[in-house]
């Protein structure tokens, strides 16, 4: 249980000493995060799209990404991009390589729930679109992603969950993120439980926060209908 007095050896006397380091780390979380679902939903609206409305050959290379970034453990997409890229010579930063590893698999997950979004709008609306004149990225644009967008929000939230979650394994390669940090913290004063559970508790807070905003963007959709 965490300790409320402030002397050396308790939790929140601990926990202010370290609060930079805590800082640093739930920044490098946060940001990590947020950079790795902004670059998966740009790319996987991209590999969604061409899943269901690509030539033959481009769904074939986007249906190969898909499925086999998916069958991938995060852990080794993680180490194969900071430590098997630089077999090659490409070097790329601790902290880059977790971001790339982590959009690399979420993009794989949002391109499949963007093409079963796309997938579920009746064609009719699609034939609508092209009676009246627009061009294909027109109706993609109006007609086909605003109804996909209402059905995609829940495992696109899902997927950020998942992201925020999969920065715990960038303390592998070194990325000193909030779980990291905290082992540090443990390691100086042996608090484990009790900077566990506070670690336990801000992954908590960021999760909750991104539900949330999902939830607000599902209400504000919710008009879309046909």
């Amino acid at each position: 249980m965490l300790d409320f007095s402030f002397v050396p050896g308790t939790f929140w006397f601990e926990a202010w000493q370290a609060r930079f380091s805590l800082l640093s780390g739930i920044w490098v979380t946060m940001s990590a995060s947020a950079l790795t679902i902004l670059f998966a939903t740009i790319l996987g609206v991209a590999v969604g799209t061409a899943l269901a409305y690509g030539w033959w050959w481009l769904r074939l290379l986007a249906r190969l990404y898909v499925d086999f970034m998916r069958g991938i453990p995060v852990l080794v997409l993680i180490l194969f991009t900071y430590y098997g890229l630089a077999l090659f010579g490409i070097n790329v930063p601790a902290y880059w390589a977790g971001v790339i590893a982590l959009s690399a698999f979420a993009t794989a997950h949002i391109g499949e729930t963007l093409r079963g979004a796309v997938e579920s709008v009746p064609m009719g609306q699609m034939e609508a679109g092209k009676a009246i004149g627009l061009r294909f990225l027109q109706r993609l644009r109006y007609v086909i992603l605003p109804q996909a967008l209402r059905r995609m929000l829940p495992p696109w939230v899902n997927t950020g969950l998942e992201v925020v979650k999969g920065t715990t394994l960038l303390s592998i390669i070194g990325v000193v993120e909030l779980l990291l940090t905290n082992q540090q913290i443990v390691a100086r004063n042996y608090l484990i439980v009790d900077f566990y559970l506070f670690a336990g508790l801000l992954y908590l807070m960021i999760n909750a926060s991104i539900a949330a905003l999902g939830a607000r963007l599902e209400r504000r959709f919710s008009y879309l209908r046909y």
